[in-house]
């Protein structure tokens, strides 16, 4: 019986210091991640501004529905396999260079928006820019989004389902 009780007493203090720790970080954060491809920036906005089409290349997502506009800019919802589905909004849409979107849903543990920018690097090649301005209000989701998962996870997760229609590429720094 002992070992019980000090077992449960280290899983608290376990699930103490998440909450803490959680707690200490901040609610918002901005992470950016690039990746360049060998493909014209027109051919990379044309899918990436084609919310329609992403259960056809992105194998996270296992749906999509148009909603009603929200003041002239395109809603949909996206239901993932990890998890229930996200209503989005286009915030802006500057074909083959810019597209911003966000998290429209209130009533979700997390929130922000990302920002894809486009930028030719010669010979037909484009390198996409993702920012991703986050906002985690659950302490304890704070603590798995920054030390369990990363704050890139699901811009790499983007990029890696991008790389296989579009080849990457390593532009030479320098």
């Amino acid at each position: 019986m002992r070992y019980v009780l000090i077992a449960i007493g280290v899983l608290v203090m376990l699930f103490l210091c998440v909450v803490l720790v959680g707690w200490s970080l901040p609610k918002h954060h901005r992470v950016t991640v690039k990746r360049a491809y060998a493909a014209r920036p027109s051919a990379l906005y044309a899918l990436i501004s084609d919310v329609r089409s992403y259960p056809s290349w992105r194998s996270d997502v296992t749906g999509v529905e148009m909603l009603s506009d929200e003041g002239g800019r395109p809603r949909w919802r996206e239901t993932t396999r990890s998890g229930g589905p996200i209503t989005y909004v286009m915030e802006e849409s500057v074909p083959d260079r810019k597209l911003v979107a966000r998290i429209a849903d209130t009533n979700l543990p997390f929130g922000g928006a990302w920002t894809y920018e486009l930028t030719p690097t010669g010979n037909d090649g484009a390198e996409l820019m993702i920012t991703e301005d986050g906002d985690v209000y659950n302490p304890i989701f704070r603590f798995v989004s920054r030390f369990v998962m990363g704050h890139t996870a699901t811009i790499e997760r983007y990029l890696d389902y991008l790389e296989k229609r579009f080849p990457a590429v390593i532009i030479p720094t320098g």
